[in-house]
């Protein structure tokens, strides 16, 4: 038999040859592989399973949790204000600092301290202003509110009908200063969750200008006004 001569395996009676066995090898670890996976997707739910596996898509993006704080700035950077204004067409927002008119890091153990209370509004109470508070009032407020800030007729409470929230309209909020009204979509207050890591510094003071519409349009007259 020359060199070039290829092998053969000798067979023997009732006994499957070699590369039948390697088959049937492949195919029993391909079954177990199978089973295993099925396994595992059936004890966790399938986002979770899904966002485990590899590969270019959004499940591996900073996205993932879009509602989660801001992370902190990087150790000696200097942060920038995020209150600017959102920039029109053509506009860029480099976010420059406020200059400022950010006021200081505050809690909810401050909300009546006049820190928060005595806070200036720094955004005339103009048709802009008016007009951008109620587009952010409507998206924001008033799935809980409702949209003339009485509380009745919001989307909660189809569902949750005992988190009716509080009036904005009437004369308790009118008394309020603007600085508190702000200090609450800031951080919050009872049932409310804090918005101040999704509504910016200057768009907080037009939803108060736009909630002291809701006010004398309901017979009240807001704090401050003569």
């Amino acid at each position: 038999m020359s060199a070039r001569t290829p092998l053969k395996f000798s067979t023997v009676r009732g006994r499957p040859r070699r590369r039948d066995l390697g088959a049937m090898s492949h195919l029993v670890g391909r079954t177990c592989f199978g089973l295993v996976l099925i396994v595992l997707s059936g004890c966790s739910p399938l986002d979770d399973f899904l966002a485990n596996l590899a590969g270019r898509h959004m499940r591996i993006s900073r996205s993932f949790d879009p509602y989660e704080n801001t992370i902190a700035p990087p150790e000696n950077s200097v942060p920038f204000a995020s209150g600017n204004n959102t920039p029109g067409p053509f506009r860029l927002n480099t976010g420059q600092p406020e200059m400022g008119l950010m006021p200081a890091v505050f809690s909810q153990a401050d909300l009546f301290t006049p820190v928060v209370q005595n806070l200036p509004n720094p955004v005339p109470a103009d048709q802009a202003s008016l007009d951008r508070g109620e587009v952010l009032f409507n998206r924001i407020c008033s799935t809980c509110h409702g949209e003339a800030g009485v509380g009745s007729g919001a989307k909660i409470i189809e569902k949750y009908g005992l988190l009716a929230a509080y009036n904005l309209s009437g004369p308790g909020v009118a008394g309020y200063s603007d600085g508190y009204i702000y200090g609450i979509i800031r951080v919050g207050r009872g049932l409310m969750p804090p918005w101040g890591h999704q509504v910016s510094h200057f768009d907080r003071w037009n939803i108060v200008n736009y909630v002291r519409v809701l006010q004398v349009q309901a017979g009240n007259t807001p704090a401050g006004a003569e």
